[in-house]
Protein backbone atom coordinates (compact mmCIF):
# COMPACT_ATOMS: atom_id res chain seq x y z
CA UNK A 1 0.00 0.00 0.00
CA UNK A 2 1.42 3.61 -1.08
CA UNK A 3 1.45 6.27 1.57
CA UNK A 4 -1.09 8.93 0.62
CA UNK A 5 1.22 11.56 1.90
CA UNK A 6 4.54 11.09 1.93
CA UNK A 7 6.13 14.07 3.85
CA UNK A 8 4.12 13.16 6.50
CA UNK A 9 7.20 10.65 7.73
CA UNK A 10 9.34 12.76 6.83
CA UNK A 11 7.96 15.79 9.11
CA UNK A 12 7.84 12.90 12.41
CA UNK A 13 10.88 12.12 11.76
CA UNK A 14 11.95 15.79 11.57
CA UNK A 15 10.31 16.46 14.70
CA UNK A 16 11.80 13.74 16.70
CA UNK A 17 15.34 14.26 15.49
CA UNK A 18 14.62 17.79 16.96
CA UNK A 19 13.45 16.82 20.21
CA UNK A 20 16.52 14.87 20.23
CA UNK A 21 19.18 17.37 19.56
CA UNK A 22 17.23 20.06 22.17
CA UNK A 23 16.88 17.19 25.04
CA UNK A 24 20.90 16.98 24.78
CA UNK A 25 20.75 20.52 24.95
CA UNK A 26 19.01 20.14 27.95
CA UNK A 27 21.35 17.66 29.07
CA UNK A 28 24.30 20.10 29.06
CA UNK A 29 22.02 23.00 30.90
CA UNK A 30 21.00 20.72 33.43
CA UNK A 31 24.77 19.87 34.29
CA UNK A 32 25.61 23.29 34.55
CA UNK A 33 22.43 25.68 35.76
CA UNK A 34 19.28 23.62 37.53
CA UNK A 35 19.44 20.04 37.38
CA UNK A 36 15.50 19.60 38.29
CA UNK A 37 14.12 21.89 35.63
CA UNK A 38 16.39 21.34 32.44
CA UNK A 39 16.82 17.63 33.58
CA UNK A 40 13.18 16.84 33.85
CA UNK A 41 12.25 19.11 30.89
CA UNK A 42 15.24 17.21 29.12
CA UNK A 43 14.18 13.75 29.61
CA UNK A 44 10.14 14.25 28.55
CA UNK A 45 11.63 16.12 25.06
CA UNK A 46 13.90 12.74 25.05
CA UNK A 47 11.03 10.63 25.44
CA UNK A 48 8.92 11.82 22.73
CA UNK A 49 11.81 12.08 20.05
CA UNK A 50 12.56 8.26 20.64
CA UNK A 51 8.38 8.03 20.25
CA UNK A 52 8.06 10.04 17.27
CA UNK A 53 10.81 7.66 15.33
CA UNK A 54 14.67 8.78 16.98
CA UNK A 55 14.48 5.37 18.73
CA UNK A 56 18.76 5.03 19.86
CA UNK A 57 19.03 8.71 19.99
CA UNK A 58 16.11 9.59 21.76
CA UNK A 59 16.48 7.09 24.75
CA UNK A 60 20.26 8.12 24.72
CA UNK A 61 19.20 11.39 25.49
CA UNK A 62 16.76 10.55 27.83
CA UNK A 63 19.58 8.78 29.91
CA UNK A 64 21.86 11.62 29.59
CA UNK A 65 19.98 13.99 31.05
CA UNK A 66 18.93 11.45 34.16
CA UNK A 67 22.84 11.07 34.75
CA UNK A 68 22.90 14.73 34.52
CA UNK A 69 20.34 15.58 37.02
CA UNK A 70 22.13 12.75 38.98
CA UNK A 71 25.77 14.27 38.68
CA UNK A 72 24.71 17.51 39.33
CA UNK A 73 22.68 17.13 42.43
CA UNK A 74 25.77 14.75 43.70
CA UNK A 75 27.99 17.72 42.74
CA UNK A 76 25.84 20.70 44.83
CA UNK A 77 25.44 18.08 47.52
CA UNK A 78 29.35 17.83 47.77
CA UNK A 79 29.76 21.21 47.90
CA UNK A 80 27.09 22.23 50.48
CA UNK A 81 28.02 19.76 52.70
CA UNK A 82 31.62 21.10 52.92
Amino acid sequence: MVNPNPTARRNNTNAARICTIVAFVFAVLALLLNPLIFGIIGLVLGIVGAVLGDKPLGWYAAAANVAAIVISLLIVSAIVNN
